[in-house]
């Protein structure tokens, strides 16, 4: 990268490498991290697990994972017609109670960008606001296997088309044999690409693939390079590979975003993708969120659940707890 484009990030991942972010210093830097005791990981997430919240709460968690999800669609024969039923669950989670809260955002491919903004209409923005996002996978998802002139290309046109979101993909086997210097090149260079003419910028979501980084110190390390290359967020998975989102993943990405935040202040999001399908799995993970960062991460822009099927079993839940009985299965829409 040019000096130039370097100015651009942030001052202080420049400082903590120590230089340039090539090879050499990205490796120096994240080798020279401790290694996570997987034991002790997995026996933190286990006991997080085990928490069990107040009946009074649990409408709020459930109420609170709704506000946090990313409604997803990601086949390749997505239409624009299934795109509208999906903005149109993303209004209404449960028709038959207009109490019930929208999701973050619709999670769509970049050609689809089009049609869930228009079908979006006036609820499209910041769910921070009450409104709705739109967020786009992007740069060859969900391999990342092409150039990277596709890749920004790709990033840029949904943007263009109105996404206020971006999931890229990194570049796992460039990560896995130590191209370091690369995936941190085109983390930065997306970032770049999600700039608007009108100075704002889309939020940029990492995705890591964890099930493809085979040990939690390369969890660990794929997250600090994704935030000093200037992601938003951190994203366990695509959802296209097992294991997806795992509880000790997640926590040990909110650990790195903990340590982040003391550091420097600044807060970055966590996004767990694919395999969570309970609310009793989803309320865990609310529960590992508010021990690790605290409660104030659970906002749209600081954590969501990438998910397509665990809005129905959260509104079957919330049926429950409102009649005292669970709904026949026609009570949800089918995705």
């Amino acid at each position: 990268m040019s000096r130039t484009e370097l100015q651009t990030l942030p001052e202080r991942a420049v400082e903590l490498l120590g230089g340039e972010p090539d090879d050499t210093t990205l490796a120096r830097y994240l080798h020279g991290l401790a290694g996570v005791d997987a034991v002790g990981l997995e026996q933190r997430a286990a006991a997080l697990g085990t928490r069990s919240i107040k009946t009074s709460s649990k409408k709020w968690a459930l109420d609170k994972i709704i506000e946090l999800i990313d409604l997803t669609t990601l086949e390749g024969a997505d239409t624009p017609g299934k795109v509208r039923s999906l903005v149109a669950k993303a209004l209404r989670p449960d028709a038959s109670d207009p109490t019930c809260p929208r999701v973050a955002a619709v999670c769509v491919y970049g050609d689809m960008v089009p049609y869930a903004v228009e079908a979006l209409g006036a609820a499209h923005g910041d769910p921070d606001d009450g409104l709705i996002g739109v967020a786009a996978v992007a740069t060859a998802f969900p391999s990342g296997r092409s150039s990277l002139a596709i890749k920004l290309q790709d990033t840029a046109e949904a943007v263009a088309a109105g996404a206020d979101e971006i999931d890229m993909v990194i570049d796992r086997g460039a990560f896995l044999s130590g191209r370091y210097g690369l995936v941190f090149d085109q983390i930065a260079r997306v970032k770049e690409a999600c700039r608007r003419a009108d100075g704002t910028s889309a939020s940029l979501k990492v995705i890591l693939e964890t099930g493809e980084l085979n040990t939690y110190d390369n969890i660990k390390r794929a997250s600090w390079l994704a935030i000093l290359a200037g992601g938003d967020f951190i994203k366990t998975s695509t959802g296209k590979v097992q294991p997806a989102a795992t509880l000790p993943t997640t926590l040990l990405m909110l650990e790195v975003v903990r340590d982040w935040h003391r550091a420097t202040g600044e807060k970055i999001g966590v996004k767990p993708a694919g395999g969570i399908r309970t609310s009793k799995d989803a309320i865990k993970y609310l529960v590992t969120v508010a021990e690790t960062v605290g409660e104030e991460w659970l906002q749209p822009h600081l954590f969501r659940f990438g998910a397509s099927s665990l809005l129905n079993d959260v509104l079957l839940q919330r049926q429950k707890m409102q009649s005292g009985h669970y709904s026949g299965a026609d009570y949800v829409t089918i995705d």
